[in-house]
């Protein structure tokens, strides 16, 4: 009998049904069928956000409006994407409003530890407290553009394709590794200027 309410209520929420029978559902009014699309996505949604802003209030807010928007406009989704493709497009695109939107004497803080490990090379982060990677990262990341930041939060940390960044922001393959790429070196070379005994040997200058 336990299993049997088990499976009964999995098929209320809408668990065992694929994203797109779930925005199905969730354009006829559906909204467990849409509570369920937000459970699976919320996590890597507000990630990518934060990854963004490096800043997990800000990213939260930013992620509730995503699927404020994702819910208001499900009848313009288009099935040939990936939903959390197309959730990623409307999450990302607001965090570089909310990017673009902030004061200039307003300093950029918190930022995941990966990003300064996947920029910098991987001895880098072992050689810093968390805390103080962070610190550091806040300064070198307000060289990179909203873009360059996002492009590279996508790719290099969240995992997307090359072609599914491209979707997200709405521009070429080569343009999204261009970003990629200066994202990179401008990290690095910011690293190298500020404080080049955190770089891996081998990249000293």
């Amino acid at each position: 009998m336990g299993r049997f309410r088990l499976l009964a209520r999995a098929v209320v929420s809408g668990e065992g049904r694929d994203d797109r029978e779930l925005v199905g559902a969730s354009r006829e009014g559906d909204e467990s069928a849409f509570a369920e699309l937000v459970r699976r996505h919320q996590a890597g949604v507000r990630r990518c956000a934060a990854r963004i802003l490096n800043d997990q209030e800000e990213a939260r807010d930013i992620a509730q409006l995503a699927f404020v928007k994702a819910w208001e406009n499900l009848a313009r989704y288009d099935a040939s994407w990936s939903f959390s493709t197309w959730l990623y497009r409307i999450a990302t695109n607001l965090a570089i409003d909310a990017l673009r939107a902030r004061s200039s004497r307003e300093r950029v803080h918190g930022a995941h530890l990966r990003l300064v490990g996947e920029a910098v090379g991987p001895t880098a982060p072992r050689q810093l407290a968390e805390q103080e990677v962070q610190r550091i990262f806040g300064e070198l990341a307000q060289v990179l553009t909203p873009t360059q930041r996002a492009a590279f939060a996508l790719r290099e940390v969240e995992g997307l394709s090359t072609g599914e960044v491209a979707q997200v922001l709405g521009c070429s393959e080569a343009t999204v590794r261009n970003h990629v790429f200066q994202a990179r070196a401008a990290l690095r070379r910011e690293l190298s200027a500020r404080y080049p005994e955190y770089l891996p040997r081998g990249r000293r200058p």
